[in-house]
Order: C-alpha cells, then structure tokens, then sequence
C-alpha cells in the first residue's frame, strides 16, 4: 500500500509510456498552471524572485514560472525523476524554455540540501492533499534552512468545516471526497498552524481563492527565529 496515488511509481511510468503524463499529475493543465502564477503573483512574486516548487511534477506550473521569472530563477523538486524529465522534454524544451540540471531534485524526504538558494517564494500546489500530516511537519522544517527571513510558502488543501466531524469522509465543493487518513487528506485550518508550531514560519490561512479544485489556501512566511503560530487565527 503507497502512503499517497503518487507514490506509485510503477503507475506512473505506465502514465508516462501512454503519454498520459498530464493527466497523471491532476489534468486542468492550463487552467492549474495559469493559476498558480496568477496567485503568487498577487502575493508578490516578481520577475526578479527565485521561486521553488516543491512537488513540480512534469512542470504544469513550471512551464508558466519560467516564463515569468528572470533565467536561473525557477527551481523544482519532486519525488519521481522521471516526471521531471518528462516536462523538461515534452513541455519545456518545445517551448525554447530552458532551466538548468541542476535546479531540479527528486527525493522522497524533501531534501533540499542540493538546492544553493535562499528562496524568495517556495510553492506547494496541490501536494499537502495528498500528504500525512507528519510529512506537511518534515516539508516544513526542511524548506526553512532554504527560505529567505520573509520569503512566502504558498500551498493549497483540502479543508474540513470546523462544524465538520474529522473522522468521516467529506465531499468537498467542486473536488473529491476527503479523509483523515488517507490520500485525498483533508485538514482543519487550525491543523496548519500546528503544523508549523516551534518552526520559524507564521501561518496565514487565506480561505477559498477560487481553486478549480476547491481547495482553500496558505500563506506561510518565513521569520528570523522560531516562531509559534497564534492559537486561532485561522478564519471560521
């Protein structure tokens, strides 16, 4: 049993022969690409920024970073290599786009130590949905050595109601049913500022941003110094 859909390398290579890999990271290839850029955009991301996405898949998002950011600003990592090698051939180089070997990584322990940049704006679209909330915990403390004192995360995931019971299954508007212990996950906004409790990130949560898929979003920013999220800032 894989701990996420993802983790199933042997499906993915099968997406990857069938040419299948768009759908195989999601579908809405325009649609979630675009808007990935817009919303980073509206918290701040300029040409000049260097920006990773942590979960970058065959460049979905990637293909409209690099076209935004000045060269050598656009970094990715993800847990399959292939994925990324499919992207750079099938989506990037047919566009005359070009990011260097070495801004790419592929782990499974979102170990970044490869990367030399101190980051400006990291992304996770789509990826806390499909992570425990132990590995929402790892990805945070190891993003952080590699962000700038201010530099924005911004991610997105499935949230639970507070009026909602955790242990059932939930149907979340214009996406999956979600559960609390398995791929798709959903969690309480509350449950995101705990994740970053004793990390030097403060954790905003902005809500419904028009995600095709319905999930809501995050907002975390890097400190000087551990930092302990407010207690109820979330929005209900």
């Amino acid at each position: 049993m894989h701990s996420n859909q993802y983790a199933d390398a042997q499906r993915m290579r099968e997406r990857i022969r069938q040419k299948r890999h768009r759908e195989y990271v999601g579908g809405l290839w325009e649609e979630l690409g675009r808007f990935q850029l817009e919303q980073l955009i509206l918290r701040g991301l300029l040409p000049e920024h260097t920006l990773l996405d942590i979960g970058c898949g065959c460049l979905r998002g990637g293909v409209h970073f690099v076209r935004y950011l000045q060269q050598g600003g656009y970094y990715g990592h993800d847990l399959h290599q292939e994925l990324i090698e499919i992207g750079i051939a099938e989506e990037l180089a047919p566009l005359g786009l070009n990011v260097p070997r070495a801004h790419f990584q592929s782990n499974a322990d979102f170990d970044f130590s490869a990367f030399p940049a101190s980051f400006d704006f990291a992304v996770a679209q789509s990826l806390f949905s499909h992570l425990s909330f132990n590995d929402i915990r790892l990805c945070l403390e190891r993003l952080a050595p590699h962000m700038r004192s201010g530099g924005h995360l911004y991610a997105t995931f499935f949230a639970l109601p507070e009026d909602q019971p955790l242990a059932r299954a939930f149907q979340q508007q214009g996406g999956p049913k979600t559960l609390p212990h398995q791929d798709p996950y959903h969690y309480y906004p509350r449950d995101m500022e705990y994740a970053c409790r004793g990390l030097p990130w403060s954790c905003g949560y902005l809500g419904d941003v028009g995600h095709p898929r319905g999930q809501h979003a995050l907002l975390f920013v890097k400190r000087q110094g551990p930092a302990i999220c407010p207690e109820h800032s979330a929005s209900r």
